[in-house]
């Protein structure tokens, strides 16, 4: 959910609440996580969505140069439901990012776009961490093995949508191997390998949907990875480790 680039010229932060003004903003970062996040980086919500703007590096500067917090909250509500449409490049890399879709597409209410901004406009390009009950949600990025069983190893995808999945790692034994990776939410996630000359991308899948994968896997170790565009350099990845 790319927020248009032109965020660069506004931003302003305060203190992170837990209600501001009627927002609450606690659900503000837990719609921002589930529908924003695998396209934007924003580093109080541990999001590295990389298709979209960068909100830390958009906002530095208006937010060295002062501007108020309700002028970035007005933009960033602005851009939920009337998204600027058209080419739009990362100055950084000069790469196309990916067209935002609006609030209807992303379905997103009027009261969590009101949440969402009133989370952003508090945290962005802000240093440190979120505290309390803002602090239980967002990224949790697991660095738990997934153990191969019956020849199958399942590696979810993070239910929230984000750029992760819930095993940072997945071990197994050599002969026919199959990876699963179920997907709850609603952002398009799958599963895919390579290493070792095997190259295997499996179905794209979002809403319960499953992605599998199967190949002969010899020893050695094999990089799993979210192949939809941006989210392996999001960080959506692990190691596989096949062991005699």
């Amino acid at each position: 959910m790319p927020l248009a680039t032109s965020a660069v010229l506004l931003v302003g932060v305060s203190g992170c609440q837990l209600v501001d003004d009627g927002d609450n903003l606690v659900a503000g970062k837990q719609v921002f996580v589930q529908k924003c996040g695998s396209c934007h980086t924003l580093n109080r919500a541990e999001t590295t969505g990389v298709t979209g703007p960068n909100l830390d590096e958009a906002f530095q500067q208006a937010r060295r140069d002062g501007l108020g917090e309700s002028t970035f909250v007005g933009l960033v509500k602005t851009q939920i439901h009337n998204p600027a449409r058209g080419a739009q490049v990362d100055p950084r890399t000069g790469k196309r990012l990916s067209e935002m879709p609006d609030s209807k597409e992303l379905d997103i209410s009027d009261e969590q776009a009101r949440d969402v901004a009133a989370y952003v406009g508090s945290v962005v390009a802000e240093p440190g961490e979120d505290r309390g009950l803002l602090a239980t949600v967002g990224v949790k990025r697991s660095t738990e093995i997934a153990k191969a069983e019956g020849g199958t190893v399942d590696i979810p995808a993070d239910p929230t949508g984000a750029l992760a999945y819930a095993f940072g790692g997945a071990e197994a034994e050599p002969g026919d191997l199959t990876l699963t990776s179920p997907n709850e939410s609603a952002i398009d996630h799958n599963i895919a390998v390579e290493g070792n000359g095997v190259d295997e991308v499996g179905p794209v899948v979002k809403d319960g949907g499953v992605s599998r994968i199967s190949f002969d896997a010899a020893p050695g170790e094999y990089t799993f990875y979210c192949s939809v565009p941006g989210h392996r350099e999001g960080g959506m990845l692990g190691k596989l480790t096949v062991k005699r």
